[in-house]
């Protein structure tokens, strides 16, 4: 039998605090990437897993997605969550979003929302993207000439874009922030409600209280929105139970606005490291698209995803044994030499830009043309009116293995 290639960087992909140091990550993952792109990695509270750090093959995996599954380990928690969220979810009674899926379900699942998430309905919505970016650059004139962005801005704006389109009413936007940072935040003593598995458990409930309520209400008063078309979808003319509708809704409502948040936050800030690259963009408004895709690929606010063997195969000429899971580094992804010229660059004009930030595949992010839209409104709204902008205290970055980012980000600056 071969011997597992194991190699302590490797750990770092198992400890939320590496992912609140920049420098120390992308470290490991450069030398992960030269010396072990598929490393075995066994760390305390956690099953073992196979990493996966070169673009190439994170794409083959995604690619074959009949041999490497979803499901039953979509994403890395401790392995005491994982084992009560597997049950929950055996038993019909845990969250099962898209992400825990495989086809054909996810196939029918994917398609309730993907009419939302189509070229009519984003050109639909660019005038309220707009809009709204408008509302929230003029909110940064009124509170200057200090404030911390992440918090301030960038989680709201999104927010707002993602539940005006489910149409949940104002008053709720609050509830549900709390409730996605808290989700995302498990790992983060900040943003976490507890430390304990059974403190995430509460969470997830909570979410489920909430849109069950909403389920009933919209399925006895349907209207014009996503919560109205999930509510009262139909595979093979079956409605969908509580626990679909329900997960349906948190994937929606949770990594709908806080990945576009992080993306916002993480943008700012390298165009405050790179004054030259904001000079740029300034001079030439017309490199906005390929800007947001480069501010996408550096701040990768999904981590990483993970697939299960199906079968006995094997990855780079490593065997992989039926039933391990493997790790899709998309941070690492996004930093491959082999694909990205001088990857620790920011560049505005970065063109080809194959990031993986969406992922790959039947499971490319539904919402990532509204992503998209949102961030390059915002920055097309905020890049002209902008005199002076620096750091007026250290970023901070949330600890996590799966969703996160900047989580704040003081700047001192003068607007238009």
């Amino acid at each position: 039998m071969t011997a597992r290639i194991m190699d302590d960087a490797g750990r770092v992909l198992a400890a939320p605090q590496s992912y609140a140091d920049e420098a120390q990550l992308h470290t490991a993952l450069a030398h992960l990437r030269a010396h072990a792109p598929v490393s075995w990695v066994d760390v305390e509270g956690y099953r073992p897993f196979w990493a996966i750090t070169r673009h190439a093959d994170v794409m083959d995996i995604e690619r074959q997605n009949d041999l490497f599954t979803n499901d039953p380990r979509p994403i890395l928690v401790v392995a005491d969550l994982d084992e009560k969220l597997r049950a929950d979810r055996e038993a019909g009674i845990g969250l099962s979003t898209l992400i825990h899926m495989d086809d054909p379900h996810h196939r029918d699942m994917r398609k309730i929302g993907a009419d939302w998430f189509r070229p009519k309905a984003m050109r639909a919505l660019k005038s309220r993207c707009d809009e709204l970016a408008k509302v929230y650059v003029d909110q940064m004139v009124q509170r200057g000439p200090e404030l911390d962005f992440s918090q301030e801005i960038a989680v709201n704006y999104p927010l707002y874009v993602i539940l005006s389109l489910l149409g949940l009413p104002e008053s709720d936007f609050p509830r549900m922030l709390k409730l996605t940072q808290e989700l995302f935040g498990g790992d983060d003593t900040e943003l976490q409600r507890g430390e304990s598995s059974d403190a995430m458990i509460a969470v997830l409930l909570d979410f489920f209280a909430y849109f069950s309520a909403l389920t009933a209400s919209r399925r006895e008063r349907p209207t014009e929105d996503l919560t109205s078309a999930i509510a009262n979808a139909t595979i093979d003319g079956q409605p969908l139970s509580d626990m679909d509708t329900a997960s349906y809704y948190v994937i929606v409502a949770s990594a709908g606005h806080d990945t576009t948040s992080a993306g916002i936050a993480g943008g700012l800030l390298e165009l405050v490291r790179h004054p030259g690259e904001l000079q740029r963009l300034k001079n030439d408004p017309g490199l906005m698209g390929t800007a947001v895709e480069e501010m996408i690929r550096c701040t990768t606010p999904v981590k990483e995803f993970m697939r299960t063997a199906h079968a006995d195969t094997e990855v780079r000429g490593v065997p992989i044994a039926k039933g391990e899971s493997v790790l899709l580094s998309y941070v690492s992804a996004n930093r491959d030499e082999e694909v990205f010229s001088d990857p620790m660059r920011f560049d505005v004009g970065r063109d080809p830009n194959k990031h993986l930030s969406f992922g790959y595949g039947v499971h490319f992010c539904l919402g990532a043309a509204l992503a998209r839209m949102e961030m390059h409104s915002f920055f097309s709204e905020l890049i002209p009116r902008i005199n002076s902008i620096e750091l007026a205290g250290e970023p901070e970055l949330s600890a996590t293995t799966f969703v996160g980012g900047i989580k704040h980000l003081p700047i001192r600056y003068s607007l238009t």
